[in-house]
């Protein structure tokens, strides 16, 4: 069994590529608000692949330093093989965050196994960062938060609150609909449809713009998929939170299924859920 983190830790795998770095960056500001360690983790499953690592979470822990940022930055190399030993830390981390794409994995619209592994089966939130040249992203852009009917969309809706305010960015909540009884063609139907769930979403975001009244927060009601809105707005967006009852989509937002959704951004993805967040 692997060593343990601290408690309450962002945890970052990093396996050489470019993306990890970036998430390794990506990371620091969620340790930042949680006043939290930053950990960044490289694993090894034989005596040859140990010095890879070692230079891998080299590059990263120094591509943190170099920024500046008052973090409190902890690097390792562990023995093992990477999904159960990140899935282990995923038991005690605040966050577990990885690159879309490993270093195995040179298809940038590929998810990589690892990735999908902790988005089913992690016991916190997932951040998916994409992105491969090896920088900070760009401030700017929507934090994207798509609600269903599930007990666990409250959760997800608070996170992404937070995550907006975080980053000082504008929040959008989408709701999605879907009937079997409406014409698409019946642009009536559809925008009363349209209205009703506005109205539910509007009444799930007044507690959160009461408690937080400079919270630039909209409601957008879809007819059909989230997907098609995504993928229109992909260069506006800078991160998408979802429920993990809708994790089974994360692959078709980063595009290993030919979809253009966010092939051609650096849009970053969090898979949570209630008992993620316990």
């Amino acid at each position: 069994m692997p060593e343990q983190f601290t408690p309450a830790s962002i945890v970052v795998g990093i396996d050489g590529s470019r993306t990890a770095v970036r998430a390794a960056l990506w990371a620091i500001d969620e340790a930042i608000s949680r006043d939290v360690p930053l950990h960044l983790v490289a694993v090894a499953n034989s005596p040859a692949a140990r010095a890879d690592a070692e230079l891998a979470v080299r590059a990263a822990t120094a591509a943190v330093e170099a920024t500046g940022r008052p973090v409190d930055l902890d690097s390792r190399v562990l023995d093992g093989e990477p999904t159960p030993i990140l899935l282990t830390h995923s038991g005690t981390a605040a966050m577990v965050c990885v690159g879309a794409v490993g270093r195995r994995h040179f298809d940038r619209n590929r998810l990589g196994s690892t990735t999908g592994a902790l988005v089913a089966a992690a016991h916190c939130p997932i951040a998916v960062v994409r992105g491969d040249d090896g920088s900070a992203a760009e401030p700017g852009g929507w934090v994207v938060v798509e609600l269903d009917e599930t007990p666990d969309s409250a959760a997800v809706l608070q996170f992404g609150v937070a995550e907006a305010r975080l980053r000082n960015a504008p929040l959008r909540v989408l709701g999605a609909w879907q009937s079997r009884y409406t014409d698409v063609h019946d642009s009536h139907a559809v925008a009363d449809g349209n209205r009703l769930v506005r109205s539910q979403l509007d009444r799930r975001l007044s507690q959160w713009r009461h408690q937080y009244p400079d919270l630039d927060a909209k409601p957008v009601a879809i007819h059909g998929s989230a997907l098609n809105y995504l993928s229109k707005h992909a260069g506006e967006i800078q991160l998408v939170v979802v429920g993990a009852p809708n994790a089974t989509g994360v692959g078709d937002l980063l595009g290993p299924m030919g979809l253009t959704t966010l092939n051609d951004t650096d849009c970053t993805i969090v898979v949570v859920d209630r008992q993620r967040l316990l």
